[in-house]
């Protein structure tokens, strides 16, 4: 069980380190979808490497639920591009606190697409989540900027690829779910890059790039070995972890210093996400009762 955990937070951690590579390496200089090019082709590289039990890459186009596999692709695909702009123009921890509104976009999802019932208790996460996002940013208190805007949408689009994975359930291959995203990420971002221009990161750009990729592909593979060793409800919980990523790698990196109040926020935030876990675990024991 433990290495269940340990695999978990390792992924967190590379996905970190994936933001954190991606944030050194923008700063306006580069588009977001030549930065998403490159760091998607070291992805792949990383990723093809590994195969699923059964499962073949190559045959990742076929499968039952293409409509469905589309959409999530589709909503992936948002939610990267959204993330990658607002890592590379707002501070870390602000970037999160926004993003991780996801759980509380899967609540609200729930009962407009999934017409699920939300009780109080969720409805309170869904409240919590917000009050921590009002207490990192303080509207009012500082300018919003569009990365801020960016942060949220990407929230919104991996609420709607968990309510889609929620739906595919065990229907599709997991080459299918993942192949049809990289095949989205390289190619949009790999053609408009191309019609906007490429501008050539420096050397310490690239390896940037690069780590991020390699990061993120080894974080994909990690998260995959925790889920054969463990259950959603053993994993989850660690995705929080990169709230103190976020705050650590901004403080040394990039001279970001949130204050008490801010990390207070992203407290909150984390307990929010934490409170809807707990609450999806009662009510599985309830069902298996």
């Amino acid at each position: 069980m433990k290495n269940v955990y340990i695999l978990a937070l390792a992924a967190y951690f590379l996905f970190s380190v994936c933001d954190a590579s991606i944030k050194a390496a923008g700063g306006g200089s580069l588009s977001v979808f030549e930065i998403g090019f490159i760091v998607n082709m070291a992805a792949a590289a990383v990723l093809l490497t590994t195969r699923h039990p059964g499962e073949r890459w190559r045959d990742f186009w076929i499968t039952g639920r293409p409509l469905a596999i589309h959409a999530r692709a589709f909503f992936g695909l948002v939610g990267s591009l959204c993330a990658i702009y607002a890592f590379t123009t707002i501070p870390l921890a602000q970037a999160y606190a926004l993003i991780f509104l996801s759980p509380i976009f899967v609540t609200i999802l729930s009962g407009l697409v999934l017409k699920e019932t939300i009780g109080l208790w969720r409805w309170s996460a869904v409240a919590l989540g917000f009050l921590g996002v009002l207490l990192v940013l303080r509207p009012g208190m500082q300018a919003l900027q569009p990365g801020h805007l960016a942060a949220m949408l990407g929230g919104i689009s991996t609420g709607f690829s968990v309510i889609i994975l929620r739906q595919i359930g065990t229907e599709a291959k997991r080459t299918s779910i993942l192949g049809m995203l990289l095949l989205y990420l390289l190619c949009l971002n790999g053609i408009v890059a191309l019609v906007i221009g490429i501008r050539l990161p420096t050397p310490t750009q690239f390896l940037h790039l690069l780590m991020a990729g390699a990061a993120y592909g080894l974080g994909q593979w990690a998260l995959i070995m925790a889920a054969r060793r463990g259950n959603a409800s053993q994993i989850v919980p660690m995705q929080y972890s990169q709230l103190i990523w976020a705050v650590t790698f901004g403080a040394a990196f990039f001279a970001e210093y949130p204050d008490g109040i801010a990390i207070a926020g992203l407290a909150v935030v984390g307990s929010s996400g934490l409170l809807t876990l707990v609450r999806e675990l009662i009510l599985q024991r309830r069902q298996h009762r």
